[in-house]
């Protein structure tokens, strides 16, 4: 199945796309450089995509731009979740005034990307709207209020922002625990059941003739993509201290000899 391009992340107004624009020529060469490094791996499931480089890199940290890309992809996953539980539970996209699929689908991105609260949540946020999306007594689209709110509680863990830069901290603890609410999430739509005995959304399947679990592979990238965040942001200051002593001791033992 076709899947969409991930968007492209807009960064925030403190660092606009003109940062140090005399960096921009240098930035553009060094991209067509590394983009001539070939690679002998084979290729037939796919080709690694590298995001389109922007003048604003330059103000991230290795950190920063992993947890730049992490953020990008887990929103995408959670959009991508969008569309398959609204293939499986389509009477959730008809609650709205959609009139399909793809423009309910639209309209979730859209909030989602602008975090413009969505009206069934009754203004509530992260771990609050999750509560209320998977409760047994919620009466709107579900699919597009469990996106929304899973969505919502990520980027709250990340300190509100989807780009992050220098200037930026971010809490270990906070994502790890966003880690763990996602976790939590997935048990409640799996083991909930609404007043009349049914699951809350279809989702997983495992019968005699099939076995889908495409929506725990996908729940699990979110997952571990977090998880890893977490235990890169841990290490940070220790891994400042060792790429300083790195960078001292080859600067003085890692030096060519001259030779004439």
């Amino acid at each position: 199945m076709s899947q969409r391009t991930a968007p492209i992340l807009t960064p925030p107004s403190a660092v606009p796309p003109s940062f140090f624009p005399f960096l921009r020529p240098s930035l553009l060469l060094a991209a067509a450089a590394l983009a001539g490094c070939a690679s002998d791996a084979p290729t037939h499931k796919g080709e690694a995509q590298a995001a389109p480089m922007a003048a604003a890199e330059v103000g991230q940290s290795d950190t920063n731009r992993m947890a730049t890309l992490g953020m990008r992809d887990n929103l995408e996953s959670l959009l991508r979740l969008a569309d398959k539980l609204y293939r499986r539970n389509p009477a959730e996209w008809r609650k709205t005034s959609a009139l399909s699929r793809d423009a309910a689908l639209a309209q979730l991105r859209v909030a989602v990307d602008a975090r413009t609260p969505w009206p069934e949540l009754q203004g509530k946020r992260d771990i609050a709207a999750l509560s209320l999306a998977l409760g047994p007594d919620f009466k709107g689209d579900r699919v597009a209020a469990f996106i929304y709110a899973s969505a919502d509680m990520v980027v709250t863990a990340h300190g509100g922002k989807t780009a992050f830069y220098l200037t930026d901290s971010l809490d270990a603890q906070y994502i790890y625990n966003a880690a763990r609410n996602i976790e939590i999430a997935v048990w409640m739509l799996s083991n909930r059941r609404n007043a009349a005995g049914q699951p809350l959304l279809l989702a997983d399947e495992i019968t005699e003739r099939e076995r889908n679990l495409s929506f725990e592979r996908e729940f699990g990238k979110v997952i571990g993509r977090l998880d890893l965040l977490a235990s890169v942001l841990t290490e940070k200051y220790r891994r400042a201290v060792i790429t300083y002593v790195q960078n001292l001791l080859g600067g003085t033992f890692l030096q060519f000899l001259p030779v004439r």
